[in-house]
């Protein structure tokens, strides 16, 4: 995506965000601006359906209430802070399973001792009644050490179940830090930590990769004239599509607001092709249903760029390609796909 593209986005984003400002009488401070700008640009599917929850039910909502939910949802440290939260607690189970260990051999060492001991008294033991006195404190000392290692088994087998649950909660943030809320895809993070690593693959393999760039057609008009809660059931929609139509190995992203990019790996511009016409055909197979109403909204269509992996390729260079195609579709009449291999590709981009 060009800069100057981003651009034109962005500031749409931020147009929306100031309008809804005002329209609530929020104050312009820098958080109540990200709240409403991540609001306009729809990546938040749990904040927006908290904020469309008030507004419909009383028309406005209170800086209080924005407060609640810039904290909720999209507080700058709420990831960290979780992550710290977890780290912490699993520092301290460690801690407790290193001292249970040092526990363990200091009573390991004592019983060791103890059975020297017995052993050189038995050596200079005169009678029976002082070998049975050395036997009963062996007994006694061989009693107290397997209490003490059935309390320590029991300490650690729940210091393992903690920290098994301690690892599933880091996980869990891990795979929410990647997943778009909304369409449950993999985010722009995610795609560009994926490009990368398919980028370092194909320079030591040579074997190519190709990337999707689609773009939801007329996404805008259609979103302001049905209302956000549309838009995201399209957008859900060519999710859908997305998801249904690539193998394991590929992954489908959600690349900001209406556009979504593929990364296909270890296959070529034909076989991209073929997969890219399959999701198209499957986003516009699609009647879509508006859930409040019944009403029948039609069909909605994409378009999409297709480019493949060159050796001396950037990711930034690759994007462009594919962003270019995808223009190319849009210039061409929309709900199309446009890879670098057809002509006229890399004509001038539409405006």
């Amino acid at each position: 995506m060009s800069e100057r593209d981003d651009f034109k986005r962005t500031i749409v984003y931020g147009e929306n965000a100031v309008g809804h400002l005002r329209k609530n009488e929020i104050p312009a401070y820098p958080r109540n601006y990200e709240l409403w700008y991540t609001y306009a640009a729809g990546f938040n599917h749990a904040l927006n359906k908290s904020i469309n929850d008030i507004i419909r039910q009383r028309g406005k909502i209170t800086p209080v209430e924005v407060n609640r939910i810039y904290d909720q949802f999209i507080a700058p440290t709420r990831i960290g802070e979780r992550i710290d939260e977890v780290g912490g607690r699993l520092s301290e189970e460690i801690k407790g399973v290193a001292g249970m260990l040092a526990t363990q051999m200091e009573s390991t060492s004592s019983y060791s001792s103890s059975l020297g001991e017995a052993r050189t008294a038995l050596a200079g033991a005169k009678d029976t009644g002082s070998v049975e006195t050395i036997v009963q404190g062996l007994i006694d000392v061989t009693h107290r050490t397997e209490r003490t290692n059935r309390e320590l088994e029991g300490q650690l087998a729940e210091s393992r179940r903690q920290i098994a649950e301690l690892q599933e909660s880091l996980e869990a943030i891990r795979y929410e830090s990647l997943v778009d809320d909304l369409t449950t895809l993999a985010n722009r993070k995610h795609f560009e930590q994926s490009l990368d690593r398919l980028m370092a693959e194909a320079q030591q393999t040579n074997v190519p990769f190709s990337l999707l760039f689609t773009d939801i057609d007329h996404f805008k008009k259609f979103n302001d004239t049905f209302g956000h809660q549309t838009g995201d059931q399209v957008l859900r929609l060519v999710a859908l599509a997305l998801k249904q139509n690539i193998k394991g190995q590929d992954i489908a992203c959600r690349f900001g607001g209406e556009e979504f990019a593929v990364l296909l790996p270890r296959t070529d511009i034909a076989q991209s092709v073929v997969v890219a016409e399959h999701i198209r055909e499957a986003v516009f197979s699609k009647e879509l249903v508006k859930r409040s109403t019944g009403e029948n909204l039609g069909r909605i269509t994409i378009s999409i760029g297709v480019a493949e992996w060159r050796r001396g390729d950037t990711a930034q260079s690759i994007v462009e390609r594919a962003d270019v195609c995808l223009y190319a579709a849009k210039r061409g009449g929309r709900n199309m796909v446009i890879s670098e291999k057809d002509d006229g590709a890399f004509d001038h981009k539409v405006a």
